[in-house]
């Protein structure tokens, strides 16, 4: 199963009021593990950078002048998204309202809503009552957040991803063992079947343990358990 899990910065709150998108990041997950596959661009917003916002991301006009527009990366990050990947996003109503808002002014279809996984809900019914926010998730499970300084798309997917993994129970979920090489690798991956060792693995018992335990056994009487097994 292919997973992305993205985080966007942006200069405000409100697509609707101008704000536009100023990072996208995202990392590829398969069977529920990183495959070192990731997405990551900031975005020329083509407008200037509120006070607030720049204080939680660091991000100002005079860095973000010579990147490309989101029309300039849309096509790339629709690839790397896939058709039908599950999103994996912290609050995601408001990153998919303002991709869906990059989209819509470029001309390209939106991302069905119904793709995106919101780990702030998983949160909070695994979590009742308890801080959804993800550092205080990441407090939660140990991870150490210490590099999250300001918001970053891809730090913060980064985090997310260790945060979305431990929310569905840890590395491995399922209790399978997961592909890490992504979905070129899963043909091989999910033809592979147990089978005898081509040679056996030598005993590690030393010649004493066997002794003492022979001695053991014979001390025990003929109602030993183990002479049922000779």
């Amino acid at each position: 199963m292919r997973e992305i899990v993205l985080d966007t910065e942006t200069t405000g709150f409100e697509p609707a009021e101008g704000h536009r998108i100023v990072e996208i990041g995202a990392i590829e997950l398969f069977n529920h593990m990183p495959t070192g596959r990731t997405f990551h661009h900031y975005v020329n917003p083509e407008r200037a950078m509120p006070t607030e916002a720049f204080q939680v991301h660091g991000l100002g006009d005079d860095f973000l002048r010579d990147k490309p527009r989101f029309v300039d990366i849309a096509a790339a990050f629709l690839d790397f998204l896939g058709g039908d990947s599950r999103l994996v996003i912290h609050n995601a109503a408001f990153d998919m309202k303002f991709l869906n808002a990059e989209l819509g002014w470029v001309n390209l279809p939106p991302i069905a809503m119904e793709r995106a996984l919101d780990t702030v809900a998983l949160a909070r019914r695994k979590f009742p009552g308890a801080p959804a926010s993800l550092d205080a998730l990441c407090r939660r499970f140990g991870i150490d957040n210490s590099a999250r300084e300001n918001h970053g798309a891809l730090l913060d997917s980064e985090l997310l991803a260790e945060v979305y993994l431990e929310l569905i129970g840890g590395r491995q979920p399922d209790l399978v063992l997961a592909v890490t090489a992504g979905p070129a690798s899963a043909g091989v991956a999910s033809g592979w079947k147990p089978g005898p060792r081509p040679a056996a693995l030598p005993p590690r018992l030393t010649e004493e343990e066997k002794a003492a335990h022979a001695a053991l056994v014979e001390a025990l009487g003929e109602g030993a358990i183990w002479k049922r097994f000779d």
